[in-house]
Parts: C-alpha cells; sequence; structure tokens
C-alpha cells in the first residue's frame, strides 16, 4: 500500500499570526512534503522496502558510513520528519506541560538554556538538515542536529521536538535569518502538548 500526504493537523493559516504563513505552509507542506511522498513511493516500488513502515524503511536504509544517502532512505525519511514536524506545532498547546518542564530543567539546567542549546543546533547546521530535542534509550534528554534528511530514528533515539532547517522551511517569512526563525519556532509555534506526549 502507497503513503498518501497526511492532511496538516489545521488550516493552511492557523500558524500565521505564530510567524509561518499561508504560503509557507502551501509550499511545505502541499507541494514539498507531497514531492517526498510521491517519490518515496516510486523509488520503494517493487523492492523490499515496499508494504514495510515508514520507520523500517528508515532504520533500514540509512548508512551510518555515508553522508550522501540513498534516494530511498532521503525521501521516505524527509517523509516521516515532516509527518512529525506539523504535529509538533499548532495553534494551541502553547503552555509547556510541568513533566516536560521538569525535565528540560533536569536535562539543561533550565528551559532557557534548553532554548539556547537548540537554537545553537539549528543554527549551527551546515547546509540543509534538523535540530532535535530527542530521548535516549536510557531515558536522558539531548539536542542533536542532524544533515539532510536523517533523523533520530538511525541512532535509536525518541523524536519529542524537530525543527526543519532547510530554506524552504523558513525563507518567505524569515529570508536567511535562520537564528530568528528558530527563536520564533520555540516562542510562537512548538505545540508542548505535543512534544510531552512523546516522552
Amino acid at each position: 500500500m502507497a503513503f498518501e500526504l497526511p492532511a496538516l493537523p489545521y488550516a493552511h493559516d492557523a500558524l500565521a499570526d505564530g510567524g509561518m504563513s499561508k504560503e509557507t505552509l502551501e509550499y511545505h507542506h502541499d507541494l514539498h512534503h507531497n514531492a517526498y511522498v510521491t517519490n518515496g513511493n516510486a523509488a520503494i516500488a517493487g523492492t523490499e522496502w515496499e508494504g514495510k513502515s515508514l520507520e523500517e524503511i528508515i532504520t533500514g536504509t540509512y548508512d551510518k558510513s555515508a553522508v550522501a544517502q540513498n534516494g530511498i532512505f532521503n525521501n521516505i525519511s524527509q517523509l516521516w520528519n515532516h509527518n512529525q514536524f506539523w504535529e509538533m506545532m499548532g495553534p494551541t498547546g502553547r503552555n509547556m506541560p510541568s513533566e516536560l518542564e521538569a525535565a528540560l530543567k533536569d536535562s539543561f539546567g533550565s528551559v532557557e538554556e534548553f532554548n539556547k542549546a537548540f537554537c545553537a543546533a539549528g543554527a549551527g547546521q551546515f547546509g540543509s538538515g534538523w535540530c532535535w530535542l530527542v530521548k535516549n534509550a536510557d531515558g536522558s534528554l539531548a539536542v542533536t542536529k542532524t544533515e539532510n534528511g536523517v533523523n533520530p530514528l538511525c541512532f535509536g533515539q525518541t523524536a519529542l521536538l524537530g525543527c526543519d532547517v532547510w530554506e524552504h522551511s523558513y525563507y518567505i517569512d524569515f529570508r536567511n535569518a535562520r537564528p530568528k526563525y528558530l527563536t520564533n519556532f520555540l516562542e510562537n509555534l512548538v505545540n508542548w502538548e505535543n512534544v510531552a506526549s512523546r516522552m
């Protein structure tokens, strides 16, 4: 069964007041995300990966020894990344649940220090990629960054929060000001209730 583009969990203009415009959502979800769906389905057709879950394909095709990944991984991983990205944002869920706040304070010293680490990871990712808040196998939290479409599944981690730092995610609204986009993402776009639910 072929993968499909999931509908956004809110209207295209629902994040505009938070700094992500309707135009960005139309380009990013309807065109970029859909391209990963279309190309991913074409790449796995007739292969051993056809009929497998996104997670199985990602972990099965990731090559830890290579920077340039294969076409199946690139498209399927980006499909998964974006599925999570839309859910991690929203017009609601702005109040951080106490259990998440406590976990961030325990791991980073304060929510403010987490914010600094997350923004630094995203701003410091050379070229295209993602920055993440992850839960490691031992339960500890960490901030990481990955190139291109690589995600925490490749390292046995749980993705709690991810931010797309490919230029198509922010250029319409923030031009080349990636640090400003990252700060705005944390302050005005994240659905912290969704993040807490992933713990």
